[in-house]
């Protein structure tokens, strides 16, 4: 039961994560459009690597979030937790 649970619960969080990125990638193209337009008078390279700089500096901060999540990420911990209890049952059953 719990491993289904796990497994949709992991599905409805790639499903969720695809829609930010869909939307984020949408919504930053608009923006970057917007900007473009409005300061191309003033400089379009300076607009465009500022965007580039922030971009990239989102994408580093959002790297470092996964990395984390992913390295402190527990899969069935209350199986596994249930199973040490009940080994150390048993070993002291047996013992």
């Amino acid at each position: 039961m719990e491993v289904r649970e796990e497994r949709e619960r992991l599905l409805h969080a790639f499903l969720l994560a695809l829609g930010v990125a869909a939307f984020g990638l949408l919504a930053s193209i608009a923006l970057t459009g917007l900007f473009v337009i409005l300061f191309w008078n003033f400089s379009p390279v300076v607009v465009l690597l500022a965007l580039t700089g922030l971009y990239a500096a989102t994408a580093v901060v959002l790297y470092r979030r996964l990395a984390e999540l992913l390295r402190n990420w527990q899969t069935l911990s209350a199986s596994l937790n249930q199973l040490r209890k009940d080994r150390a049952c048993l070993e002291k059953f047996l013992a």
